[in-house]
């Protein structure tokens, strides 16, 4: 990636570039504007696979040459899509069997895009074809920067070939009908399968479904989807194997695990459209793109897609207002992102996001919109120095699909409407809110380096993710982790010798039964130091063992049981929270155990609505402070002299930060 910094001048700035939707004559003026805004990168082709192969063989590069010359010629580059998310209406009217069964039965038709099984031989072959004769034509034009290989992945498909796809999958991970029979538990409600053709995509029965056959069926879609990038990717590279190739991820997407996914690729990528109307979505912002920066062990990734204002997909799509869009973006870049790019250029007449905000809206280049995209291009220019450098965190937060999977998506748990993601954020947010760096971790990251390990609702865990937690414990760090973990195996199967299975030892107590709580009912707390708080929505009747109680129940069945477990472990310590605490009590956990191991905040005292990180390299920090609230002003010490980058100016002592204003310092290391 560093060539592909070093070719763009540092960030990459622009969007994605329809121009098939256009007269040709739009194509100079919207390169006259491009300049005009500092774009430097635009994505092209993403769903242009009906206008290069308008019949099944027949090919019109014409257009797209044109173009590509022409982005050339003013020193725009291109991020290069394969078109394959749209297939076009000729394939599906030829091969009806590639549009995906959906989960009900009922077929996913023409009209949309992603209307595919990723499973099917014939929309493989189709798509290997056009990759193939546009891999041959533009490898090696001279705009050509980067490789996008189709868009957001997601189709999960139920059809024949989706079965045929699945057995092949289980008998590479089982090998055997036994080993699948055992780790499925199929002796339950007699499910034995005695023969592998007799499995099939577990598409709605009658009521409820084998739990690890589904799992498993989640692990094999994403898997799918995965096969169908990699084989896109290896022609490309067959061509030329010294353009970085990427596709883009989703925010909160659950149908593909992007820790296996980030591997097979030279950037992680993100689209990502906070609501404007919902007050908190930049902090869930923020936990993607230090989720993003963490998929690739810390490395810049690629904001691929955002909006310039409102969006068409919610039920009230509201404008960003002036300075939001701005924000956003230096929140993206600040978290380590090394692009601003925007879906898409120029905004859409028709279709289903034709209100969609784009780069050049509706209203044109004489507009509010504009004028920001603009204002922004020459910011990015000035903040080049940034590009390419990361930052550090002690804390990291857990973040794994097959749990996400476990706790969503399988059914028959004591609570059948845990959310994953709002878990997640519910400990992720304390510590956004005092400033503290967090990486996120799978259970196969390298966890050397941090102090604390945030564990929320691992439910679903492997021997070797459970070993590895406790060996984090034993060797000094400190573990806090929610309630109902450590229940069951990789497989979906509960845990023998009593629950919480993999870490009676670790919480250093036992639970006897898990107790869901009735609609509206509560629960009172009080912590050792005399602080009250309420509970609800859950408890786990606890026993102690070896760990002492932070907080006990004051009321109820379970008064006097312990509510907030501490367990010294190895050289380490074990936060247990077996209930949901009130969010001011919960935060309190969080930070004391965080204060307890060591781990301090640089920007202590600084208010929340101010977000405050570091990105740096072995010569500079680059520190970014961004006001999130229209209405307060802020100040905020930065400990040194330096420049902010955005204004060219000294900075000493404190920066001074109007609403929704930003700055970025640029601090020399001692």
């Amino acid at each position: 990636m560093d060539d592909f910094r070093d070719r763009v001048g540092g960030f990459a700035f622009g969007g994605d570039y329809n121009p098939e939707q256009w007269d040709p004559a739009v194509w100079r003026e919207d390169v006259r504007l491009m300049r005009e805004a500092g774009v430097n990168t635009v994505s092209l082709g993403v769903f242009a696979w009906a206008s290069l192969e308008p019949e099944p063989g027949k090919y019109e590069f014409g257009w797209m040459d044109e173009v590509m010359d022409l982005l050339h010629e003013n020193g725009i580059s291109v991020n290069l899509a394969t078109p394959t998310a749209a297939p076009p209406v000729w394939l599906t009217h030829l091969h009806p069997e590639v549009f995906p069964i959906r989960e009900d039965g009922h077929p996913f038709g023409f009209g949309n895009r992603l209307q595919y099984d990723p499973s099917s031989p014939i929309y493989r072959e189709y798509a290997a074809n056009i990759t193939t004769k546009l891999a041959e034509r533009y490898s090696f034009h001279p705009a050509l920067a980067m490789w996008h290989i189709s868009n957001e992945y997601g189709p999960v498909a139920y059809n024949e070939a989706a079965s045929i796809n699945f057995r092949r999958w289980l008998r590479r991970k089982y090998g055997s009908l036994d080993a699948l029979n055992e780790a499925w538990t199929t002796r339950f409600w007699g499910q034995v399968y005695t023969d592998w053709d007799q499995i099939e995509v577990p598409n709605i029965p009658r009521s409820w479904m084998n739990p690890s056959r589904r799992l498993d069926f989640k692990r094999f879609s994403s898997d799918a989807l995965l096969e169908c990038y990699v084989a896109e990717r290896d022609i490309v590279r067959s061509f030329r194997d010294d353009i970085p190739v990427m596709t883009n991820f989703m925010r909160f997407f659950r149908h593909a695990d992007y820790w296996k996914w980030a591997g097979e690729e030279d950037s992680a990528a993100l689209d990502i459209y906070p609501n404007p109307a919902d007050a908190d979505s930049h902090v869930s912002a923020a936990f993607n793109y230090d989720l993003f920066r963490s998929l690739k062990g810390g490395q810049p990734w690629m904001l691929m897609e955002q909006s310039s204002s409102a969006v068409s997909q919610w039920q009230l799509n509201i404008v960003k207002e002036p300075g939001r869009m701005r924000l956003g973006s230096l929140q993206a870049v600040s978290r380590a992102a090394d692009s601003v790019m925007f879906f898409q250029w120029r905004a859409s007449r028709g279709g289903q996001e034709r209100f969609h905000s784009a780069m050049l809206p509706h209203s044109g280049p004489d507009s509010r919109t504009f004028r920001e995209i603009s204002d922004l291009g020459r910011e990015m220019k000035l903040l080049a120095p940034v590009a390419g450098t990361t930052s550090r965190a002690e804390i990291a937060v857990l973040f794994d699909w097959n749990g996400w999977w476990g706790l969503e998506e399988t059914f028959g748990i004591p609570r059948s409407d845990f959310s994953y993601t709002d878990t997640v954020m519910r400990h992720y947010t304390p510590l956004w809110e005092r400033h503290y760096p967090v990486d996120v971790v799978s259970y196969s990251s390298s966890l050397d380096g941090y102090k604390v390990l945030v564990v929320p609702n691992a439910y679903l865990i492997d021997d070797e993710g459970a070993e590895r937690i406790r060996a984090f414990a034993r060797d000094g760090g400190t573990v806090i982790m929610s309630f109902f973990s450590g229940v069951v195996d990789g497989d979906n199967r509960v845990r023998p010798d009593g629950y919480p299975g993999a870490f009676r030892e670790l919480i250093g107590a036992k639970i006897d039964e898990y107790w869901p709580a009735r609609p509206h009912e509560e629960f009172g707390v009080r912590f050792a130091d005399g602080r009250t708080a309420t509970s609800t929505w859950w408890r786990d009747d606890l026993h102690l063992e070896a760990g002492t109680a932070l907080a006990t129940y004051t009321d109820g069945l379970l008064e006097g049981r312990a509510a907030v477990v501490e367990n010294r472990y190895g050289a380490g310590r074990v936060v247990y929270v077996a209930t949901l605490l009130e969010q001011a009590a919960f935060d309190s956990v969080v930070l004391e155990a965080v204060g307890a191991a060591g781990v301090g905040s640089r920007f202590e005292g600084v208010p929340a609505h101010v977000e405050c990180s570091v990105r740096g390299d072995a010569s500079h920090e680059y520190v970014f402070l961004l006001n999130h609230s229209g209405e307060l002003s802020a100040s905020v010490p930065v400990g040194g002299e330096g420049t902010d980058l955005l204004t060219g100016r000294p900075v000493s002592g404190e920066v001074a930060l109007e609403p929704l204003g930003a700055a970025v310092i640029q601090l020399a290391r001692g």
